[in-house]
């Protein structure tokens, strides 16, 4: 007689980091029912021996952060969530060559070959040693600039173009630092800095190339532009105030060019207010994606969340393709693993 049972393995974890995102990775690994907890690196040495569960806000766990990462190496865990807000090559590839697959929100890895050849090489050659690999994920880039665009061709034999747009209201953001310091809002409108064009391009450009790579279809390059629009009165946010003809609203687009013409775009639009001195089509917070080829599609992805809620609940759709991704890449062959590279990913839930 066959004896059945429902019971998988469990896969046992790392999580690196317990910002915004790490936080709610760390708390869906601990809620997950395929994975176990087994270490927490805490990326400042005032997290450090601090419960895990106090990090998430879940109850005690009894597994205490560190900041040693040979405390981590000696763990011996099947997968590190790699979450930190820089890359440093030489954390990753001590993890992987101990043997830890790494999933990362980070974006050096959607695609090897955009890699600087002699970081690839060395990666590789960690991936190599330790039989491990290592991927890149999220919400964006990751799920909607690689895994949709990738489903959405399967009922194409012809692809002219698709283009997706994001979508951020940022009015409710109670983040004066990051909106008026970093971004720029509320400051008199100029050329829009080319090291900013430059970090959206290399990190969404690898992306983009990777989907038409697959698709037998490579891009010859990659460009990006920027512009903003300004608002023609004061504007009232939860950040503070917006004086009249200051920049409220502003969007990069990032082109994948083939044959001289776009064929691939993720363009993204973020804004103060919809009361703008320029025509621009704004819509809700979400994602809007139009398919140009054989088989045409316009698709609306809206996210259902009170603005005022929105900073609490966004970090979900990085973190949980993240760890949803954990079972996948533990199964996939050594090396720099894309989104093309590995099965459909799904959550399971039960």
């Amino acid at each position: 007689m066959t004896v059945r049972t429902d019971a998988r393995p469990q896969l046992r974890v790392v999580q690196w980091a317990s910002g915004n995102i790490g936080s709610r990775a760390l708390r869906a690994v601990l809620e997950h029912p395929d994975l176990t907890l087994a270490g927490l690196y805490a990326h400042t040495p005032d997290k450090a021996g601090r419960d895990a569960g106090e990090l998430c806000g879940l109850g005690p766990t009894g597994v205490i952060a560190t900041h040693d990462i040979d405390e981590i190496v000696a763990l011996g865990a099947d997968c590190v969530l790699y979450m930190p807000r820089a890359c440093d090559m030489d954390e990753v590839c001590r993890l992987l060559a101990s043997g830890a697959n790494v999933v990362t929100t980070r974006g050096e890895f959607h695609r090897a070959a955009s890699l600087d050849p002699a970081v690839r090489e060395r990666v590789e050659a960690a991936c190599e040693s330790g039989k491990s690999s290592i991927h890149s994920t999220g919400s964006s880039p990751g799920f909607i600039t690689e895994a949709l665009p990738l489903a959405l061709s399967s009922i194409q034999r012809r692809l002219d173009g698709l283009t997706i747009e994001e979508f951020a209201d940022l009015s409710q953001r109670d983040s004066p630092g990051l909106l008026f310091d970093v971004m720029g809002f509320g400051k008199p409108p100029a050329e829009y800095d080319e090291r900013r064009l430059s970090v959206v391009r290399d990190s969404f450009g690898p992306s983009l190339r990777m989907v038409a790579d697959t698709l037998s279809i490579p891009l010859d390059s990659v460009e990006a532009e920027g512009e903003v629009a300004t608002a023609p009165r004061p504007v009232h946010i939860a950040a503070g105030t917006l004086r009249p003809n200051t920049v409220a609203a502003q969007r990069i687009t990032v082109s994948g060019l083939r044959g001289g013409r776009p064929l691939l775009r993720f363009r993204a639009t973020w804004y103060c207010t919809t009361d703008l001195d320029r025509a621009w089509d704004v819509r809700a917070t979400g994602w809007h994606i139009t398919v140009d080829g054989d088989a045409p599609l316009d698709i609306d992805l809206r996210f259902p969340v009170p603005l005022d809620r929105m900073a609490a609940m966004s970090p979900s759709y990085t973190a949980n393709r993240a760890v949803n991704a954990v079972p996948v890449l533990c199964e996939a062959s050594p090396g720099i693993r894309s989104t093309a590279d590995l099965p459909h990913i799904v959550a399971r839930l039960g």
